[in-house]
C-alpha cells in the first residue's frame, strides 16, 4: 500500500473499485456468451435430461430404500431384542431373590415369625399391599400353616419393595402347598367380584404353579389370562425346597399391557414387530400380518410348523441364533423379515417390513418431479424473451450504480476501520481493554468487529483473573486428593510379609483404583493365633464417596470380626450396623472367609461377591461355586448369611478378587472375563503368591492396553502351607501392593 498525498493505492478503497469494476466486466461477457449457448442448447438438454432424471431418481430412491432396510434392521432389532430380553432378565432375577428369601425362612427352623398379612381390602385400591388369599380346602386356623404364615408374612416388605422396583412388575407372590397365596400389588379390588365378593382362588391349578413344580426350577409360561383382572400376560414362578420336599412357589408376572407401555419395544410406520416364545407361539404382536397376530394357546399355530416354509425356517433359526434380513411372502405381500434371539427366555424377536413401502418415496418423488417440470417448462419459454432485454438493461444500469458506489463505500469503510488500529495499537500491558466508541458505530460488520473485539478484550481480562482464581483452587483440590489417596493407601494393610514369624501360610494384596481414590477393600488379621481372617469387599460407585463407605464398612467388618463370631454371624452383624444409618442407600459386596491355621478349615460367607478361585497342591486353578450368593452388605436390614465350609490341605491357594479384573475392558469393549482369569492362573508356573497377582495384573495390562481403567482392580491370594510349614517358603520379599 502507497500513499501519493491523500490518494492511497493499493487500499482497500482501491482494492473495492478494482473489484467491483472486475465483476462488472466478467458478469457482461458471461451473461452474452451463456444467454447465446443457453437458447441454442437449453431446450434439447431439458427433454432429456428430465427423463433421465426421472429414471435415476426412481432407481436411486428404490436402491437407498433397500439398503436402509437391510442395513437397519438388523441393528434395530437386535437391540429391541436386547432391551426386551433385559427386562426378563430382571423378572427372573427377582424371582430368584424372592425364592432365596423364602428358603431361608422356610427351612431356618429358628426363623422368627411376624404377624399375618391381612386379606384384600378393596379399600386400599391403588396402594402396593400384601394380601393373603386362601383356597377353599385349605386348613384355616391350623398351627402348622399359621407357622408357615408367619413366616412368609416377613416377605411382605420385599415383595413390596421389588414390585416398585420395576415398572414393568404387576405382582410378586408366593404359594404354599396348603392352598395359601400372599400377593403384593395396587389391585386389591380385583380380587372380587361384581357382587363384593372374595373371589375363590387356588394357586394349585394355575399354569405357572403346575408348570414350575413339574421343572423344578424356574420358569417362564405362555401366555395366559389373569384369574384376577382378566389380562393376558407371562408369569416367572420358581419352586422351593426344604430336604427334597415342595415348600412353596414363588413368582412375578408382567402383562402384555405393560410390555407395550415400558415402550421396550414398538412398531414403526412401514414396520411390523412380533415375540415368539421357545414353542413357536406368537406371544406380542405390533402389526396386521395374519400369520403374526397373537392367539391363545389352545389356538396359537407354532411357526416352525407353518405351512409357510419360509417362515418356519425363519422361526426356527431366530430361536437359536440372529438371522439374515431375507424376504418372506405373508398374506399381504413380500415382507422383509429378519429375527433375534431373547436368550434368557429363550423367545425370539421379528421385524417385519413390507416391500410394498420400499416404491412409496420412489412413487411420489417422480410425480413431484413431474409436475415442477411441466411448470417450469412453460415459465421458461415465456419469460426467456423478456429476461434477455430486461437482463441487459439491468446489466447497465447496475454496472454504473456499483462503480459509484464503490467509491463511496470504499472510503466509509476505511476511516472507522483506520481509528480502530489506531486504538487497538495504543493498547499496552496495563491497559489491554479496547473501549466502544460513538465513531465505531457505523451499523455494519465494522460495528460489529468493534463491539466483538471490545466484547473479547473485556472477557480477556476477566478470563485472565478467573484462570488465576481457578489456578489456585485446583491446586488445593489436587492437594487434597493427594492426602485422600495416601489416606486410603494407609487404611490397607501394606507391608508383606504381613506375619513373616508364621510359617503356616503366605499372603499377599494389591488394591489399583480406577481413580485417584476406590471404592474396593481387602484385609487380613489374625483374630487369634489359630484363626486367620481374610476380606475382600467392593463398594458400590467410585470416587470419594466410595473411599468415605470403603472405610466405614472395613471398619465395622474388621470390629465384628474381633468379636470372635462365625463367619455368617459377622456379615449380619455388618449389614445390621450399615443398614441402621445408611442414608447414602451404598452397598458392599463382600467375601470372608476364617482360616483355622491348625486344621486347614476354611469357612466363609459370600454377600453378592464373586466366586473364590481354588487351587489344590498339585491341580489347576478352578472357580469355586458355592450354592448361592448372599445378599449385599448394606441392601436390606435383618438379612441371614449362608456359611460354607472349604477344606484346604498343604500347598492349596485361595485366590479371591473383585469385579474389576474379569470386567477390564480393552479398546473394543471386550472384557477379559472369568474364564480367561482361570486361564492365566494356570499358565503362570511360580506360584507364590506375590507371583500370582503380578502375572494376573501383567496379564490384565497387557489385554486392555490403552484402554482407560474403568473399575478398581483389587486380588488376594492365600496359600496354606499347613501347621508345620517351611519357614524357607515363608519368607518373601517386602512389597507394597500395585508395586507386585
Amino acid at each position: 500500500m502507497k500513499r501519493f498525498r491523500k490518494l492511497v493505492i493499493g487500499g482497500i478503497e482501491t482494492k473495492i473499485f478494482n473489484l467491483i469494476l472486475i465483476t462488472v466486466v466478467l458478469l457482461t461477457v458471461a451473461f452474452m456468451a451463456v444467454s447465446v449457448y443457453h437458447g441454442n442448447m437449453l431446450s434439447d438438454l431439458a427433454v432429456q435430461s428430465s427423463e433421465r432424471q426421472r429414471e435415476a431418481i426412481g432407481e436411486a430412491t428404490d436402491s437407498i430404500m433397500t439398503r436402509v432396510v437391510e442395513t437397519s434392521m438388523g441393528r434395530t432389532t437386535e437391540l429391541e431384542a436386547y432391551a426386551a430380553d433385559e427386562m426378563f432378565l430382571g423378572l427372573a432375577t427377582r424371582v430368584r431373590t424372592m425364592a432365596e428369601y423364602a428358603e431361608d425362612l422356610l427351612t431356618d427352623e429358628s426363623a422368627v415369625q411376624t404377624e399375618i398379612c391381612g386379606a384384600p381390602d378393596p379399600a386400599q385400591e391403588g396402594t402396593v399391599v400384601a394380601q393373603l388369599i386362601l383356597a377353599n380346602g385349605a386348613d384355616a386356623g391350623s398351627a402348622e400353616l399359621d407357622r408357615k404364615l408367619g413366616l412368609i408374612s416377613n416377605m411382605e416388605r420385599m415383595m413390596v419393595t421389588l414390585f416398585h422396583a420395576s415398572e414393568e412388575t404387576n405382582s410378586c407372590f408366593i404359594a404354599l402347598p396348603e392352598g395359601a397365596f400372599l400377593v403384593a400389588d395396587d389391585r386389591p379390588a380385583s380380587k372380587f367380584d361384581s357382587a363384593g365378593n372374595l373371589l375363590d382362588y387356588d394357586p394349585h391349578t394355575r399354569p405357572w404353579y403346575q408348570a414350575a413344580v413339574e421343572k423344578g426350577d424356574l420358569i417362564f409360561t405362555d401366555v395366559e389370562v389373569d384369574a384376577f383382572t382378566g389380562d393376558i400376560g407371562i408369569v416367572c414362578a420358581m419352586p422351593v425346597y426344604r430336604d427334597g420336599k415342595l415348600v412353596a412357589v414363588v413368582g412375578s408376572d408382567l402383562f402384555l399391557t405393560t410390555m407395550r407401555n415400558a415402550a421396550v419395544i414398538s412398531g414403526e410406520s412401514g414396520r411390523s414387530i412380533c415375540v415368539i416364545n421357545g414353542n413357536g407361539h406368537v406371544v406380542l404382536s405390533y402389526g396386521k400380518e395374519e400369520e403374526l397376530q397373537v392367539r391363545d394357546v389352545s389356538e396359537a399355530q407354532d411357526l416352525r410348523l407353518s405351512e409357510n416354509t419360509e417362515l418356519a425356517s425363519l422361526a426356527a433359526e431366530a430361536l437359536q441364533q440372529k438371522t439374515d434380513v431375507r424376504l418372506v411372502t405373508l398374506s399381504n405381500g413380500p415382507c422383509f423379515m429378519v429375527g433375534v434371539p431373547m436368550k434368557t427366555l429363550g423367545w425370539a424377536l421379528i421385524s417385519v417390513f413390507s416391500q410394498e413401502t420400499l416404491s412409496q418415496p420412489s412413487d411420489m418423488l417422480k410425480a413431484q418431479y413431474d409436475s415442477i417440470q411441466e411448470e417450469t417448462t412453460a415459465v421458461y419459454l415465456e419469460s426467456t424473451g423478456h429476461s434477455r432485454t430486461t437482463a441487459t438493461v439491468l446489466l447497465c444500469v447496475i454496472a454504473v450504480l456499483m462503480l459509484t458506489g464503490a467509491v463511496v463505500l470504499g472510503k466509509r469503510i476505511v476511516r472507522p476501520l483506520n481509528r480502530i488500529t489506531r486504538e487497538i495499537a495504543e493498547l499496552s500491558e496495563d491497559n489491554l481493554e479496547f473501549t466502544m466508541k460513538d465513531s465505531y458505530r457505523t451499523g455494519d460488520e465494522i460495528e460489529v468487529l468493534a463491539e466483538s473485539f471490545a466484547t473479547l478484550s473485556h472477557k480477556t481480562v476477566q478470563y485472565v483473573d478467573q484462570v488465576r482464581k481457578v489456578t489456585a483452587e485446583k491446586e488445593r483440590i489436587s492437594t487434597e486428593l493427594t492426602m485422600a489417596t495416601q489416606i486410603q493407601a494407609a487404611m490397607l494393610p501394606h507391608i508383606f510379609p504381613p506375619f513373616p514369624d508364621r510359617p503356616d501360610f503366605d499372603l499377599y494384596a494389591s488394591m489399583k483404583p480406577a481413580k485417584e481414590v476406590g471404592g474396593d477393600f481387602y484385609d487380613y488379621f489374625l483374630i487369634d493365633s489359630d484363626h486367620l481372617c481374610v476380606v475382600i469387599a467392593d463398594v458400590s460407585g467410585k470416587g470419594v464417596p466410595a473411599a468415605l463407605f470403603m472405610m466405614v464398612s472395613k471398619i465395622i467388618l474388621q470390629s465384628c470380626a474381633m468379636l470372635g463370631k462365625s463367619a455368617s454371624e459377622i456379615l449380619t452383624r455388618t449389614n445390621d450396623a450399615i443398614c441402621s444409618n445408611n442414608d447414602a442407600e451404598m452397598f458392599v459386596t463382600v467375601w470372608l472367609g476364617i482360616l483355622e491355621l491348625s486344621t486347614g478349615k476354611l469357612s466363609y460367607a459370600n454377600a453378592g461377591h464373586e466366586y473364590p478361585v481354588v487351587k489344590r497342591a498339585e491341580g489347576p486353578y478352578e472357580l469355586f461355586r458355592d450354592n448361592h450368593h448372599g445378599f449385599v452388605v448394606g441392601g436390606m436390614e435383618h438379612v441371614k448369611y449362608r456359611e460354607y465350609v472349604m477344606q484346604l490341605e498343604p500347598g492349596d491357594e485361595l485366590f479371591v478378587y473383585t469385579d474389576g479384573i474379569p470386567e477390564a475392558t480393552d479398546a473394543e469393549n471386550r472384557m477379559f472375563g472369568t474364564d480367561r482369569l482361570i486361564e492365566t492362573l494356570n499358565t503362570q508356573q511360580d506360584t507364590t503368591p506375590v507371583s500370582v497377582l503380578t502375572y494376573v495384573q501383567d496379564a490384565v495390562h497387557t489385554f486392555v492396553g490403552s484402554a482407560p481403567q474403568f473399575d478398581d482392580m483389587t486380588m488376594l491370594c492365600l496359600k496354606y502351607k499347613g501347621p508345620h510349614g517351611v519357614p524357607e517358603q515363608a519368607t518373601v520379599t517386602v512389597q507394597t501392593p500395585g508395586k507386585a
